[in-house]
C-alpha cells in the first residue's frame, strides 16, 4: 500500500492511512452527525480505515462498535488502528460484504443495534466515470453494495427506535430519502453541508428512526465549512476540536 502513515484525529487518537484508505471531511462531518451516546451499541458500515469507529470514541464511547469492511487492506489498516489506540474491547473489524449480514442474524452481539451509520459510494450505477483502481472505485461507485443494500442491512441490525445515519451528495436526496422510508426508518434528520456561506449544498447529513411514525422531519440550519473569512466556520472548530491544532 502506497504513503501508509498515522493521521491524528485527537490528542488521544490516530488512524492509519494509506492513499487508497484514508479519510474525508464527509467522514468527520458522519462522525460528529451520528455520535452515539455512551453505552449504546453500533455498527458502521463500509468502515474503510476505521476513521469513523475511532472518532467515536475520541470522547465518551459507546460500548461496542461493529466496524464492517468489505476491502482486506482497508480492513487491515483498522485492526492495526484499533490495536494501537487501544480499543479492541470496544471496536471489532468485521471483514465481511454488508449484502451478507444474514449470517449474523442469529448472533445476540449484532442484534438490537442503537446506532447505525453509513458513508456510501456517492456514485450510483451508470454514472460518472468510474476510477481504474479497484479499491477507489468500490469506495465511491455502487458496484460492491448499492443504497437498497445499505438501507436494508441497516433495518436488519437496529432495534425499533434505534437510528440510522449517512451522508450522500444532494443530488441524491430523494431517492435516498424515499429509501429510508421504504426500508422502514423512517427520515426525522435532515442538514444540508455548504462550503460557505452563499454557496449550494454539497452534501446533507440524514438520520431516520427504525419504526419511526411517518413525518416530523426537522431541517436543521446550514452548516458551513468555511466562514466568510476563509477559515474554519464556528461549526467546524467544535466539530474538529483539538484536530486541526494537532495536524497545524
Amino acid at each position: 500500500m502506497d504513503d501508509l502513515h498515522w493521521e491524528p484525529l485527537s490528542r488521544k487518537i490516530s488512524v492509519l492511512v494509506s492513499r487508497e484508505h484514508h479519510f474525508s471531511t464527509d467522514t468527520i462531518l458522519l462522525a460528529w452527525f451520528s455520535r452515539p451516546k455512551p453505552g449504546s451499541r453500533c455498527a458502521d458500515l463500509g468502515s474503510g480505515c476505521g476513521t469513523i469507529p475511532l472518532l467515536w470514541c475520541r470522547d465518551k464511547p459507546p460500548a461496542r462498535i461493529f466496524a464492517v469492511e468489505l476491502q482486506e487492506n482497508a480492513c487491515r489498516q483498522m485492526r492495526e488502528s484499533i490495536d494501537r489506540n487501544g480499543l479492541s474491547d470496544i471496536i471489532s473489524a468485521e471483514h465481511r460484504d454488508i449484502r451478507d449480514l444474514d449470517s449474523v442474524k442469529g448472533d445476540p452481539l449484532w442484534q438490537n443495534l442503537d446506532l447505525v451509520a453509513c458513508n456510501p459510494p456517492y456514485k450510483a450505477p451508470g454514472t460518472g466515470i468510474p476510477n481504474p483502481e479497484e479499491s477507489l472505485r468500490t469506495a465511491r461507485h455502487e458496484e460492491s453494495c448499492t443504497m437498497d443494500d445499505i438501507l436494508r442491512a441497516a433495518r436488519m441490525l437496529l432495534r425499533t427506535g434505534g437510528w440510522f445515519c449517512l451522508c450522500q451528495r444532494p443530488e441524491r436526496l430523494c431517492d435516498v430519502l424515499a429509501g429510508m422510508r421504504s426500508f422502514d426508518l423512517e427520515p426525522k434528520r435532515l442538514r444540508f453541508v455548504h462550503q460557505r456561506p452563499g454557496s449550494a449544498p454539497s452534501l446533507f447529513l440524514a438520520g431516520g428512526i427504525r419504526g419511526g411514525r411517518p413525518g416530523g422531519l426537522t431541517v436543521e440550519p446550514p452548516l458551513f465549512i468555511e466562514s466568510p473569512d476563509g477559515g474554519d466556520s464556528d461549526d467546524m472548530k467544535q466539530i474538529y476540536g483539538d484536530y486541526r491544532e494537532i495536524r497545524a
